[in-house]
């Protein structure tokens, strides 16, 4: 045991990732299809998808809501995650990127659970009812990432799952003059992550930074 955390390097990222339970053949093809197509690479990394799932069942969950589908890598990962019955509603202000989603979800072996919501994060998420969500999984525009915690605070019931991705900022979370936009707007997120009294949260140093949120009736203590 240790009172304090070891330092992660590479090595033990390349080594915790050869131990996870891996991606199949479908989900490679999806990537390689999408690559294809001009879609970003930008989609989660495997071991945090492991992570997610296993996250999702601890939670008993059966209703999730993803903010930006992409290629819907994610949404079929959490997906596979749920019980029979279960679904991600999952968001994508992109035409091509929502045609490209709906397609590969539809050969997925989890299509019946997954509806693809086209338009802007914020006005499809206020379309939902309160506590309607028992986790919400934000990978979207991170100049929006306040904005949707906020939705997502109102969907999520007690006891919910809340996840944000890119918590590192695109590997530029500490650079002074960072070359990424966006990286900026997560510096801001995160401040005001952890500001937020009902959620019990951490950062997990996985892919790219996952945060994890589980929301309180009340401040944590």
């Amino acid at each position: 045991m240790s009172e304090q955390s070891s330092s992660v390097t590479r090595e033990h990222f390349a080594y915790l990732a050869a131990r996870t339970t891996q991606e199949d053949d479908f989900l490679r093809e999806l990537k390689d299809a999408a690559r294809s197509e001009g879609i970003p690479s930008i989609w989660i990394a495997p071991e945090q998808a492991a992570l997610m799932q296993i996250l999702l069942r601890l939670a008993m969950a059966r209703e999730v809501v993803e903010v930006g589908t992409l290629a819907g890598y994610s949404a079929i990962c959490m997906a596979r995650a749920l019980p029979p019955g279960g679904r991600v509603h999952t968001i994508e202000i992109v035409p091509a990127h929502a045609d490209f989603a709906e397609k590969w979800i539809a050969r997925s072996d989890v299509s019946e659970r997954i509806t693809v919501h086209r338009g802007k994060g914020n006005e499809v998420l206020a379309r939902f009812a309160e506590n309607s969500f028992d986790a919400a999984f934000l990978d979207a525009d991170k100049k929006s990432y306040i904005d949707y915690l906020s939705q997502c605070l109102r969907l999520v019931r007690n006891g919910g799952l809340i996840m944000a991705d890119n918590a590192f900022a695109f590997g530029q979370l500490f650079d002074d003059q960072p070359t990424d936009p966006e990286a900026p707007a997560i510096r801001a997120f995160n401040d005001h992550m952890a500001t937020i009294e009902t959620l019990q949260r951490i950062i997990v140093p996985i892919g790219d930074g996952l945060w994890i949120g589980v929301k309180l009736n009340r401040a944590f203590a």
